[in-house]
């Protein structure tokens, strides 16, 4: 019982194998000698201590298995970081479970006809290490998440040579590609997909030297249903380069989710690589596979393939930095020797420099301060470090609800609280703090989470997938003049130009000619000399340098250098 209260909890939105739930317990009998209990004895057990599970079978067609609904690892438990016997998970699988594990797969391309051949396991150690590392793994992932359905293609008018009947069996075949991918996603047996990638699109590899090409034989179906030739044909269409753009985008986005779930839960570091790798591959695989496709849909591809894998970089560093951190969240003399070093931080000059820029309210910047130490000093767990986060997003974004310059208004966020945020590590720096270590990794972390924040939320107001959302710019022809100036004459580029002065000139302008006037008199080098170019190449006296509106107009008028002054 304790060592179950030691390494389970309970946990709102996530799911156990039950297989591997008792493996663990059959592990922990072995290690300490005891005689274990059956299944069905260790199921009744499992459900006296953690009061309303609930048992779901879950799992893609063919692939589903029972869980329990509420559970979850521990992230401190050791669990986690243990790797199973493998030879004693082998002698567990039966042939007609592997069989059935794989059988999506075949069903839909054949290319899974090297792993399982009939459905005969092949017994080398190799293979079971694999599956017994899958099954490990796989409850990290949230299985249950199914595709999403895709919507219909908007076409005006038929491209030569087709029918409508064509149009149904792209879309039919597109569906049952996206689902083989997601199979294969969640069996996490990523190398598959380039073989499914090179299926649908009817790769032609160089012919040899005898010149003999042979074909797949799992092509023939695929053809009968949608000749090659059709398929080209409507690649160079819009409307489809359209529809199978938003179909990635919802595919992708839900296999992020999958294998990503929450990107603060601690994942295996061999999961971590295993999908950075992966993320590496997917472009020159797709590229590969579509080698006799019109240049506009590879395009279009490996646009949506590209924010994928980016955003897949991007979660796992972001989980990354979420693990490193929470080790310094959780240390009370770390966190001491933070606060100690954030109250020698001089706020005022951060913030005297920083709304040159960033024209954010003073109020606004100090309450921030504020609750930034409180919650530090409350020692917050990461969660609620996470929800701080969270609230200061939607604080600052939310006159912006409802706006079309919501996307610019929040890019405008980021830029300005990544500006405050390198003030700030940029003080401790020059007072060489002692937790200066601590605060480059928390700054990292959020800065990094804040981001994903945005994207979240950028997507909500838009409508759109944050894949779609990080997507925007890939394809060639989105980075166009009018695409870039859509948001031109919105609200919050009003806010940022440039106020016209009495004489009708940019006051930005006039104050950079003032001071380009200014170091251009006389009296600069006297005052140089003097000993004082010393002092102000001190990067301790840094905050010298920056001139504030008032201090150059003082120059102007009283007709000396802003050093002088």
């Amino acid at each position: 019982l304790q060592w179950l209260l030691d390494n389970y909890e309970t946990a709102e939105g996530v799911s156990l194998p039950r297989s591997t739930l008792y493996n663990h317990y059959l592990r922990h009998c072995q290690e300490h000698k005891l005689d274990p209990v059956n299944a069905a004895s260790f199921g009744k057990l499992i459900r006296s201590i953690f009061m309303g599970l609930r048992t779901r079978r879950l799992g893609t067609r063919g692939n589903s298995k029972y869980h329990y609904y509420g559970i979850r690892v521990k992230p401190d438990s050791p669990l986690n970081r243990l790797q199973e016997d493998m030879q004693y998970m082998a002698m567990r699988q039966q042939p007609m479970q592997q069989k059935q594990r794989y059988k999506p797969m075949q069903k839909v391309d054949g290319v899974a006809d090297g792993f399982t051949g009939s459905g005969q396991q092949t017994g080398t150690s190799v293979e079971q290490t694999v599956i017994a590392q899958s099954q490990h793994h796989q409850q990290f992932l949230d299985a249950s998440r199914v595709l999403p359905e895709f919507g219909e293609v908007e076409i005006p008018s038929l491209p030569d040579g087709t029918t409508f009947e064509d149009i149904k069996s792209l879309q039919s075949l597109y569906r049952e590609h996206c689902e083989a991918i997601l199979d294969v996603v969640v069996n996490l047996q990523f190398s598959l997909i380039e073989k499914l990638w090179q299926t649908f699109w009817r790769y032609s590899p160089s012919a040899p030297p005898d010149g003999t090409i042979t074909e797949p034989s799992n092509l023939s179906e695929i053809e009968s249903r949608l000749p090659k030739a059709k398929l080209i044909t409507l690649c160079k269409n819009e409307s489809i380069l359209k529809w199978m753009c938003n179909c990635d985008h919802v595919m992708y986005q839900a296999l992020v989710e999958i294998l990503i779930p929450d990107v603060l839960r601690p994942i295996p570091s061999a999961l971590t690589q295993a999908i950075r790798n992966f993320a590496k591959s997917l472009e020159g695989w797709l590229t590969n596979a579509m080698n006799n496709i019109p240049q506009r849909m590879i395009q279009t591809k490996v646009a949506a393939v590209s924010a994928f894998a980016q955003t897949l970089r991007r979660y796992t560093s972001l989980n990354h930095l979420a693990q490193a951190a929470r080790a310094v969240l959780q240390n009370t003399s770390q966190i001491n020797q933070m606060l100690n070093d954030l109250n020698r931080v001089d706020f005022a000059n951060v913030q005297e420099q920083a709304s040159w820029v960033c024209q954010c309210d003073d109020n606004m910047v100090q309450r921030l301060e504020t609750d930034f130490k409180m919650t530090l000093q409350q020692q917050s767990t990461l969660e609620q470090w996470a929800a701080w986060l969270d609230n200061v997003m939607m604080q600052a974004l939310k006159p912006y609800e409802g706006r079309p310059s919501f996307p610019k208004a929040a890019r405008q966020f980021l830029l300005k609280w990544s500006f405050y945020s390198s003030m700030v590590i940029r003080d401790l720096t020059l007072r060489s703090a002692a937790s200066f270590g601590s605060f480059h990794l928390i700054r990292l972390l959020y800065d990094e989470y804040m981001f994903y924040l945005v994207e979240h939320r950028v997507a909500q107001a838009t409508g759109e997938t944050p894949i779609a959302v990080m997507g925007e710019f890939g394809d060639l022809n989105a980075v166009s003049p009018g695409n870039m100036d859509k948001d031109e004459g919105s609200e919050v580029e009003s806010e940022i130009d440039e106020e016209l002065d009495e004489n009708g000139e940019p006051q930005a302008k006039r104050e950079k000619t003032e001071l380009t006037q200014a170091f251009q008199v006389g009296c600069m080098q006297p005052v140089l000399e003097s000993g004082v170019q010393q002092n102000l190449l001190n990067p301790i006296h840094n905050e010298h340098i920056v001139a504030t509106t008032q201090t150059i107009r003082q120059c102007s008028a009283t007709g000396n250098t802003y050093t002088a002054v």
